[in-house]
């Protein structure tokens, strides 16, 4: 095959930084901290916001990550983020950067080196550089990341008219992969690029027993028409801090009449469709009402009292409850 007549420069320390300029200025994004043990400190231009190609959480996936809100100049839930994300780091053998203190310090520091008060926060471990082998370099540093950025926006329609769901066609993850936090999403992004091209807005896992998993980036969880909260256990699918947290929330719904349990249990499918409220549960998206799964309509199809209740009690706990932490700006 002849060789074509592309031609390659040859780059200097300028002419690269010239260049992630300028892809920031062709893809600008709304990243205003990023923190960098690699660098060994904070950087807020976008350009520089760069981890090596070698690390391996680029080319092997070796690496985990967890978010967490940024509400009115507080961070919210920050602790239980940083248990799970522990948890996936023993899961994943991967070395930590320091003490748990020193990591949640870094985050909070960052967070008020970004000047946002309203937001995200997402930090990353990796295994470190070194090579393109499976395994990391005897001694290699892990790297931790942390970016603050404007957060995953969904649409209003999503809360006003509620989200229409399929079941997706790709396998679910096994459970040690899909209950620790990994950066490998490829059946993540394969299920919800499925959903939107056959016209629904997201889609939603069956495990092998037929029982109701997750959605791609968030939880899912139901209202029986006994007025029983239930949402699957978390044996085979991620603990999502927010749906955990809404679980203790919504006991208020319990002492009001509004609901006469919560439940966390198995769920099949059928009991699933047969429910009067549908609902994902997710840090950015907080509580929406799911009306439509495949060709079913779940209730009456739209968004339930429950989803409102609910995303209110959540809504009044980012404003308002024990989970928050001041930020030093």
């Amino acid at each position: 095959m002849p060789a074509t007549n592309v031609s390659l420069r040859m780059l200097s320390d300028q002419d690269v930084l010239q260049q992630l300029r300028a892809l920031r200025q062709k893809q600008p994004v709304k990243f205003t901290a990023f923190y960098s043990s690699q660098l060994g400190g904070i950087v807020t231009d976008p350009a520089l916001m760069v981890i090596p190609f070698d690390d391996h959480m680029v080319h092997r996936g070796h690496g985990i990550f967890d978010t967490a809100g940024i509400v009115n100049g507080k961070i919210y839930d920050l602790d239980a983020h940083l248990d799970r994300f522990l948890k996936s780091a023993e899961r994943s053998k991967l070395k930590l950067p320091g003490m748990r203190e020193e990591m949640r310090d870094i985050i909070i520091k960052t967070t008020a080196a970004s000047g946002r008060r309203d937001g995200s926060i997402r930090y990353w471990l990796s295994s470190g550089p070194g090579n393109l082998d499976l395994t990391p370099v005897a001694g290699a540093d892990p790297g931790f990341f942390v970016m603050i950025f404007a957060g995953l926006v969904y649409p209003e329609k999503w809360k006003t008219d509620g989200v229409r769901v399929m079941t997706t066609t790709y396998p679910i993850k096994p459970p040690l992969y899909a209950i620790t936090k990994t950066t490998n999403y490829m059946p993540n992004v394969l299920m919800q690029m499925e959903a939107k091209e056959k016209g629904f807005d997201n889609g939603v896992f069956i495990d092998h027993d037929g029982h109701v998993g997750e959605s791609s980036n968030m939880n899912v969880a139901f209202v029986s028409q006994d007025d029983v909260l239930v949402h699957p256990k978390f044996d085979h699918i991620l603990s999502g801090c927010t749906s955990m947290r809404l679980l203790e929330l919504a006991r208020k719904l319990v002492k009001s009449g509004q609901l006469k349990d919560v439940k966390v249990t198995d769920i099949t499918l059928r009991d699933a469709l047969a429910a009067k409220e549908m609902l994902l549960i997710g840090s950015s998206v907080k509580v929406a009402g799911i009306v439509q799964w495949n060709e079913h309509k779940i209730g009456n199809g739209k968004p339930g009292p429950i989803a409102s209740a609910l995303l209110a009690l959540l809504e009044e706990d980012m404003r308002s409850g024990d989970r928050l932490i001041d930020v030093p700006y």
